[in-house]
């Protein structure tokens, strides 16, 4: 009988100190509840975080043009009167130079490198060498200015590696230089071998000082606006996205983002306007330039876009 009573005994211990299936169902439901609270925290953390350092990319671009224009006047143009050389190459050329060996004065904003008259007064292209000292060193490498950004890093990629889908680099010269954002949406691999991440590339549109007009009505020939939105139409309409080689966000229906860069089913282009306040073109410095990196979904004219101001 005592033996019998014992081993009740030692029974209910044996229940009382073991967790039933009810209780580790709800430890479990605490535990994916406190996790599924945390990775949003998370999530925003590091997007924050994301952003705060792209933000700080303009920045530092900012500055680097401020040092352009102490020392020739005038910020860089954007326009896209080349065929194959759009606003992003050319602030790439300015601040790093066509060859990434500094800028040189007598630029024509070619894409081929060469000066205004097709001769190598410039940046001396492949087998067109200028070296009158005759010291086995290019001339112009003593003419240039800057660099004025650390090509290391500002996320700079020649366009044939980034556009390697069906269309490539469309109408823009593969071998040009353009400034990528710091969101690292795409592999890249370069001829060295070596595989990186890329961003997408900054684009920058330069003031038209002479003008007040943003948008219509009246309508207003895009060089006489502010910005003119065509500076960059290769990389915002002709070009796939490096993430996954779609379309960017265009021509949307009316409320969300067909403004920023037209209605290409409706053969308009339109004007530059922020996604994130529809009441309020963008942008509202007259006087200076903008940058606009597409964010991290590498997509131009979403709410993520990050630009040099608002935000």
């Amino acid at each position: 009988m005592k033996l019998l009573i014992y081993k009740k005994e030692m029974a209910v211990k044996r229940e009382k100190t073991g967790f039933t299936l009810v209780e580790l169902l709800t430890v479990l439901a605490i535990i994916a509840l406190l996790v599924g609270l945390l990775i949003p925290s998370v999530t925003v953390i590091r997007n924050t975080a994301k952003g705060a350092k792209q933000k700080a990319q303009l920045n530092e671009i900012g500055l680097a043009l401020t040092a352009f224009r102490n020392d020739y006047g005038d910020y860089p143009p954007s326009d896209w009167l080349a065929p194959n050389y759009c606003g992003a190459q050319k602030l790439a050329e300015a601040l790093l130079g066509w060859d990434l060996l500094g800028f040189h004065p007598k630029s024509a904003w070619r894409a081929d490198g060469l000066d205004a008259a097709g001769g190598p007064m410039s940046y001396d292209p492949p087998n067109m060498a200028r070296d009158v000292d005759g010291d086995g060193v290019s001339d112009t490498l003593g003419e240039r200015e800057g660099p004025y950004l650390e090509q290391a890093t500002d996320n700079v990629f020649k366009l044939g590696d980034l556009y390697t889908g069906p269309t490539g680099t469309g109408p823009l010269a593969a071998d040009t230089y353009v400034i990528c954002d710091s969101f690292s949406v795409k592999k890249v691999k370069l001829l060295s071998g070596e595989t990186v991440n890329a961003g997408t590339p900054i684009l920058y549109y330069r003031a038209n000082t002479a003008s007040k007009g943003l948008v219509p009505p009246p309508p207003l020939p895009f060089n006489q606006r502010i910005y003119n939105v065509r500076d960059n139409v290769p990389l915002t309409t002709q070009l796939m996205s490096i993430v996954d080689g779609t379309a960017h966000r265009l021509g949307l229906p009316a409320g969300n983002y067909q403004n920023f860069y037209g209605n290409p089913a409706a053969n308009v282009i339109g004007y530059i306007q922020d996604p994130k306040v529809t009441a309020r073109p963008w942008p509202y410095r007259p006087d200076s330039y903008i940058l606009i990196s597409a964010g991290a979904d590498g997509l131009y004219g979403t709410r993520d876009d990050i630009c040099n101001f608002g935000n």
